[in-house]
């Protein structure tokens, strides 16, 4: 429990017909009996004029009481919820202050109430992921984490791990039982288990990491294929400029755009040609480096003149597209020989190669997402993957090489991986770069 209290505008900068602020700690107690006379009743509001020192008012409204530990921090917090102008918000504030509280850094609420056991660390992160939510879907995963989805599903592996450590751990400790490693098969039954449920945790996670960091999709091709026409067509609007001039775009332009609950970020990079101009060489290195970041790579050539992309990426990341079909004398299918045919000034087969898109993210994330899909950041995948790799270990230790001290050691290592994920096993700096970069009043 901390010995300072915090305060903090919750509510977005800028006017509004609401603002609200947030004291948190020990001396909220002594701050309401100082600003009110008399104490609050929990949990029940009450209207009061706010005034400064010398007594002149501030803004009249309402203050709610949650005492410690049945509270969002676990400790006991006070929200004064008045008029939302930016000037009476900071007077508010300023007053808090005086009364003993100072201004909470970013994050700091939701990092207390981690620290109280109020929730771990994968909901906090759900918070701020419910907060940046660019779709419906994000934010419906990101309530699912919020409530525990993903904790309950890392928290199930890690006491599969734990009782399987003991198991094992218990065998070295007393060899004179004679038991043979290699002939239990409920230990082998009970790691080709936890192998299939990290599988199945994974596919999810990374789903969800999918529904809240969105897909980069790049579109590279050689000059005046009609790339930045590409890209306005499917943002909608005209965010690149066209030209017939080769080599107009010469940095990357990003647009973002939401396919069927999706976040894509479009990414238009530099026509892929040699340039002795040194602005648009330097824009061409970028777009090879965009290409090999990217999820996606949309390959693009002019229907009427194919000619080769050099430099692309993996296989299983690119779709190659054909553009300006509408000059073409022939009927053109929208799909030949696994490339998609567009227009980009028609709009010719746009619907086709979203849904392309749409289906090699899919593809890639364990096919249709799921109702019960719940939000994860790259560190919960890398920290899945770092358990499962251990698992892994752990299997050929002890049922090829019958290592069990070996074996017990990786299971170690994976359960403080599940450890990280909830905040069981969890570096000071590692909890700082995480709720600093949350909402100031969050």
């Amino acid at each position: 429990m901390s010995e300072e209290t915090i305060a903090a505008i919750a509510t977005p900068p800028g006017r509004g017909g609401v603002g609200i602020i947030r004291i948190s700690g020990p001396q909220v107690r002594r701050i309401i009996l100082e600003i009110c006379g008399a104490e609050l009743a929990p949990r029940r509001a009450r209207l009061h004029r706010l005034t400064d020192a010398r007594g002149d008012a501030i803004d009249d409204g309402l203050l709610l009481f949650f005492p410690g530990p049945n509270s969002f921090t676990g400790e006991d917090v006070l929200e004064f919820q008045g008029h939302g102008g930016p000037v009476v918000m900071d007077m508010a504030l300023q007053r808090f202050l005086q009364l003993g509280a100072r201004v909470a850094m970013p994050g700091e609420f939701t990092q207390r109430a981690f620290l109280n056991d109020k929730l771990d660390l994968a909901q906090a992160e759900a918070i701020a992921d419910l907060i940046d939510a660019g779709s419906k879907d994000a934010a419906r995963a990101a309530t699912r984490s919020l409530e525990g989805e993903f904790s309950r599903h890392v928290n199930q592996l890690a006491r599969q791990c734990l009782e399987l450590r003991m198991h094992i751990e218990a065998a070295i400790d007393f060899p004179e039982e004679e038991i043979d490693f290699l002939s239990d098969q409920r230990l082998l039954a009970q790691m080709q288990a936890m192998v299939d449920a990290a599988a199945e945790t994974l596919r999810r996670a990374n789903r969800g990491r999918v529904l809240r960091d969105g897909i980069e999709v790049v579109l590279a091709g050689p000059p005046n294929v009609g790339k930045s026409s590409l890209m306005n067509a499917i943002a909608g609007r005209e965010s690149a400029i066209v030209t017939d001039v080769a080599g107009t775009t010469r940095d990357m332009l990003r647009e973002y755009v939401e396919l069927d609950g999706l976040p894509v970020h479009l990414v238009d990079t530099a026509g892929l040609r040699e340039s002795a101009d040194v602005v648009e060489a330097e824009g061409i290195r970028r777009a090879a480096r965009a290409m090999e970041d990217a999820d996606i790579v949309l390959a693009i050539s002019d229907a009427a003149s194919v000619t080769p992309i050099n430099g692309l990426p993996d296989h299983d990341k690119v779709i190659h597209v054909h553009n300006k079909v509408d000059l073409l004398h022939e009927s053109i299918n929208a799909t030949v020989d696994g490339i998609v045919m567009v227009s980009a000034k028609t709009g010719q087969g746009l619907d086709g190669l979203l849904a392309r898109i749409r289906d090699k993210v899919m593809q890639a994330n364990g096919n249709e997402r799921s109702e019960s899909d719940f939000t994860a950041r790259t560190r919960h995948i890398d920290a899945l993957h770092r358990f499962d790799t251990e698992l892994q270990h752990a299997r050929k230790a002890l049922f090829e090489r019958a290592e069990g001290e070996l074996a017990a050691e990786h299971l170690r290592y994976a359960h403080d991986a599940l450890g990280s994920i909830t905040g069981k096993v969890s570096a000071d700096d590692l909890l700082g770069e995480i709720f600093s970069s949350f909402c100031i009043g969050k």
